[in-house]
């Protein structure tokens, strides 16, 4: 199954939140060039590693308590305009509490992540997921991991940085942005 693109010419993000209401069953995506973007469910293997991936995360965050944790079904609206979920993110708790209430509880926040995890499954072509992971970065994220079960990689992407690529590794850490966050990759290949 491929996703499929719809290009909408200036859809306003009020537009996109209608389609959005009026497809309940969809799962979709703007971006910022005004692109919709249809995504298929996932396949139940990987919405099972996708929930192992956010476990990790969710059980890191409830022990520190620095952020909010979000899944993949979480919206948010970039500062390019683009509305993008990723499989798995986190925002920091200063930078969710500057968020008015009516921004905290809009449809899609306008905030990028501090953090996202994008999961590759079978259908997902390497080269839009790695675009997508630049956009994330481009627009304020300061961590994102792209993990590739297929080949056992995991391309970390950070600020002002080159694209780091682990092959086979065991585990990733959070860094300074999640500070003793540490994923087990052994539960996830």
């Amino acid at each position: 199954m491929n996703t499929f693109t719809i290009a909408i010419p200036k859809i306003t993000p009020e537009q996109f939140l209608e389609i959005c209401q009026a497809n309940q069953d969809l799962r979709l995506e703007l971006t910022a060039s005004g692109e919709v973007i249809i995504m298929p469910p996932t396949f139940p293997w990987t919405g099972q590693i996708n929930s192992r991936l956010n476990a990790q995360l969710w059980n890191w965050n409830d022990r520190t308590n620095l952020g909010i944790v979000f899944d993949s079904s979480t919206g948010f609206t970039l500062p390019n305009s683009a509305v993008r979920s990723p499989d798995a993110s986190w925002v920091s708790n200063e930078r969710w509490n500057s968020l008015t209430e009516t921004q905290k509880k809009s449809e899609f926040s306008p905030i990028a992540p501090d953090f996202v995890i994008e999961l590759r499954s079978s259908s997902d072509a390497i080269k839009t997921l790695r675009e997508k992971m630049q956009e994330y970065i481009d627009n304020g994220v300061r961590l994102a991991w792209l993990i590739d079960p297929q080949t056992k990689q995991v391309e970390i992407y950070r600020q002002n940085q080159q694209v780091e690529v682990l092959n086979s590794p065991d585990t990733v850490n959070g860094e300074d942005v999640l500070p003793g966050f540490v994923l087990n990759l052994n539960k996830i290949w």
